[in-house]
């Protein structure tokens, strides 16, 4: 079973409360999502720590429930 948007959503806020986070349905099957991700957390991290910690924020969810999560995460400017 895919997991919904608002899901993955909901569970990256929840880990960056700071957060602001857009979730896109790319390719509108529900199974194909890009998140936009920005974040106080990130500071001082690479991109691949930022990926990282989005991945660990939907706890094992990523490759099983979430087939694909085109990701893009940023400090706050």
């Amino acid at each position: 079973m895919a997991m919904a948007g608002p899901d993955i959503e909901a569970m990256i806020r929840e880990a960056f409360p700071d957060a602001d986070v857009v979730v896109t349905d790319l390719a509108g099957d529900g199974d194909h999502f890009g998140a936009r991700v920005v974040s106080q957390a990130f500071a001082g991290k690479s991109r691949i720590q930022q990926h990282q910690m989005v991945y660990a924020a939907l706890k094992g969810r990523m490759g099983g429930e979430l087939h694909a999560l085109a990701l893009e995460t940023a400090v706050p400017a």
